[in-house]
């Protein structure tokens, strides 16, 4: 195990943020990545987010991320739900934390995107071409269990799975 430990070392780890931003409407907001900007994740449907800057709180990052992405302001405190091992190769490992928040607004999206759209809970099960480690959410159902957690803490309405 010490070998294990010591050999890791060489091994650089990313961390990244990402948020299910629901509006007053009830509506998650989706975004399509930009091809021209990710050719090698491609044209897909993924939620905002990115990167965190070492030393920086994870929440600071997440609100930079939502507003850098879209210009909307997150509405009170975001509630962690998932953490997925998104990328483990050689010299590298990045950790994507999965956030359930609140916004508002319309978006202007910076042109890491193509475009956008705010999705029902339906809608969600069933677009495509979805970011893999989102569908992964989807799929396991943590984001649904997770969801009526958050709306019953927020007092809107409770989602059934």
């Amino acid at each position: 195990m010490l070998l294990e430990i010591i050999d890791n070392r060489d091994i650089a780890l990313g961390v990244g943020v990402k948020i299910l931003l629901e509006n007053s409407e009830g509506k998650f907001l989706l975004v399509r990545r930009s091809a021209k900007l990710y050719p090698e994740a491609g044209s897909k449907w993924d939620l905002i987010g990115g990167r965190i800057v070492p030393g920086t709180p994870l929440i600071e990052n997440l609100e930079r991320e939502v507003f850098e992405e879209t210009g909307l302001k997150i509405i009170g405190e975001p509630k962690l739900v998932a953490a997925q091992d998104i990328l483990r190769i050689v010299g590298k490992h990045v950790v994507r934390l999965l956030y359930i928040g609140r916004a508002d607004g319309i978006p202007k999206i910076s042109d890491e995107h193509e475009s956008f759209q705010w999705a029902t809970r339906d809608e969600l099960i069933t677009v495509e071409p979805i970011d893999i480690y989102l569908k992964e959410l989807i799929t396991r159902r943590v984001v649904w269990f997770e969801l009526i957690f958050y709306t019953m803490n927020y007092e809107m309405q409770i989602l059934t799975i």
